[in-house]
């Protein structure tokens, strides 16, 4: 099992030197895959949690392509009703193509009415769209390629029964959001879904978290290995943890995020 980060894109503390810096944390402690998150118009409801400045998913990656060498690159998740698929077809098989077959695709429906309506588009019809564009720019890919196969892992993020079945038909893996094992766990036990590849929370405690409603990927540092350990049982292909909760503040100080992922790298190197 691979372990990947998500790298915060947006917020008053994040410039070009902060997100180099990522790159180059993420890829020195072995982490497989780097991945950043998706807004176009920063409207008051994404400003709240996500602020100006944010920088574009696929502008980013690209410039973080030429600073890395290893390290896989990704969206989790971009917004797919955001954009005409074609364009994102192209845009992602460029950027695929020039960093050397690096790309995880991660796609999700959205969920900021403000930014939708923003952009001038349904925000009503946001699934039926996003399933509309997975089957085109699969379609465009195919078209592409020698074999018909396109190769860029399409990672479908939700856990509603819609986005469960989005999966199923279109992706080529679930990729849930900061849930609780237990709800991964029995949406894996009712549902057959093509392969698995969690985001979890990164938020090391000093002591145990003894919540039952705890998400993955939050308490002690041997709680959160036990966690990874667990997603691994359950079949996870590759585990993005995110060291992101919430307060824009947070980007300011990215030595703790920094901190606690040389922490679990080191210590899930020695024990798995």
């Amino acid at each position: 099992m691979q372990l990947g980060v998500n790298v915060p894109n947006f917020g008053p503390g994040t410039d070009p030197g902060v997100l180099r810096e990522w790159a180059r944390i993420v890829e020195g402690l072995g982490y497989g895959l780097l991945m950043v998150s998706d807004h176009v118009a920063v409207t008051p409801d994404v400003a709240e949690r996500y602020p100006e400045p944010f920088y574009e998913p696929f502008t980013t990656l690209s410039w973080l392509a030429g600073l890395t060498t290893k390290v896989r690159l990704g969206t989790t998740v971009l917004v797919l009703p955001y954009r005409h698929p074609l364009v994102v077809a192209r845009m992602a098989a460029n950027l695929d193509r020039l960093s050397g077959g690096r790309l995880v695709l991660g796609v999700g429906v959205g969920w900021a009415q403000q930014e939708f309506d923003a952009l001038g588009v349904p925000f009503a019809a946001r699934g039926r769209l996003t399933d509309e564009y997975l089957a085109t720019m699969r379609a465009a890919w195919r078209a592409e390629t020698e074999d018909g196969a396109p190769s860029i892992p399409v990672w479908v993020g939700g856990h509603s029964a819609a986005a469960l079945r989005r999966a199923a038909g279109f992706g080529d893996a679930w990729h849930p959001l900061r849930l609780s094992l237990a709800r991964m766990r029995a949406v894996l036990t009712d549902h057959s879904l093509p392969a698995f590849a969690p985001r979890i929370a990164l938020r090391l405690t000093d002591a145990p978290v003894d919540d039952p409603l705890r998400i993955a990927g939050v308490g002690t540092v041997e709680q959160v290995l036990d966690d990874l350990e667990q997603l691994r049982l359950m079949g996870a292909d590759t585990v993005v943890l995110d060291p992101y909760h919430g307060d824009p503040e947070e980007t300011r100080r990215p030595r703790t995020a920094w901190q606690a992922l040389t922490e679990v790298a080191t210590r899930w190197r020695t024990t798995s």
